[in-house]
């Protein structure tokens, strides 16, 4: 068992005064507490530390060993607790940023640069994949900050609303394969249009999969099909998409998230308020 702090001052204060009386009036606690403390100590030290008697108390051969050391520990402890502050307190460090690559190439050239500028010690990493794996890098803290998409509800998560998108059908204006579907089939979007509409009778005979959202969206407007895609994306095309009448709609929630434990945390404030306001202003 590792010593508390609090114990450890305990001990060093009642071998300075060689009283326990008088080193609990010091410390602002009652003898009983102090004396449990430092029982505590020797149990984990698995060594008497003090001689008990009328006078006082002295320290034995491994009480003056851990004497010895036990200051350098509060230095040490003292530095630690320093380095967890300033990593609450300072906008420094290094962090994760995680989001799926088309939310990161919609909204990150957007949101870094300045940023970025603003806080020059702030070391940013970034991340990409499917939303749900961002979200189980969050809760599992290989990921600070994530912009993800219908992310569940998880005790451990900050999650704020940011925008609502649309996930649907969209065709090029020269679409020479009305027959063709391109989509990415890892996505429960593309899963749930699917099932529409083979639902509604309107099953495609072929289907071409990719898991580049930006690729389906060229593809598409280069008519080599039709694309599932978020209305978001679809209008980034590098050519001009119109949603398909009648097709069934997915709404996508984006949202930001984060540990709870880090919504004091300086760094992690920065860039959750630089995400929330540019989905503001979008």
């Amino acid at each position: 068992m590792i010593p508390s702090p609090a114990d450890l001052a305990y001990f060093v204060e009642t071998a300075r005064t060689g009283n326990i009386s008088r080193a609990a009036e010091r410390i602002g606690i009652s003898q009983p507490s102090l004396s449990l403390a430092l029982r505590r100590l020797e149990d984990a030290a698995g060594e008497t530390l003090l001689l008990r008697s009328r006078k006082g108390v002295t320290l034995t051969r491994a009480g003056e060993a851990l004497l010895a050391g036990a200051r350098g520990l509060q230095q040490e402890w003292e530095k630690l607790r320093s380095a967890a502050h300033s990593a609450r307190d300072e906008i420094g460090g290094g962090y994760t940023l995680g989001c799926h690559p088309s939310v990161a190439l919609h909204a990150l050239p957007r949101i870094l640069p300045g940023l970025l500028a603003a806080h020059p010690a702030l070391d940013l990493r970034l991340e990409h994949g499917l939303s749900r794996h961002v979200a189980e890098g969050v809760v599992s803290m290989t990921i600070d900050v994530g912009i993800v998409v219908n992310p569940m509800q998880h005790p451990d998560l900050v999650i704020h609303n940011l925008c609502r998108d649309e996930v649907t059908l969209w065709t090029g204006p020269k679409n020479k394969n009305k027959d063709i579907l391109i989509c990415d089939p890892e996505l429960m979007q593309s899963q749930y249009l699917l099932r529409e509409l083979k639902k509604a009778g309107r099953e495609y005979s072929r289907i071409v999969t990719s898991n580049s959202l930006e690729n389906i969206a060229a593809q598409a407007a280069a008519g080599c099909g039709t694309g599932v895609l978020p209305a978001q994306v679809a209008r980034r095309a590098p050519g001009k998409l119109t949603r398909v009448k009648g097709a069934p709609v997915f709404h996508d929630d984006h949202c930001l998230i984060y540990r709870v434990e880090n919504k004091n945390v300086r760094s992690v404030q920065a860039l959750a308020r630089a995400v929330r306001e540019f989905y503001e202003a979008a």
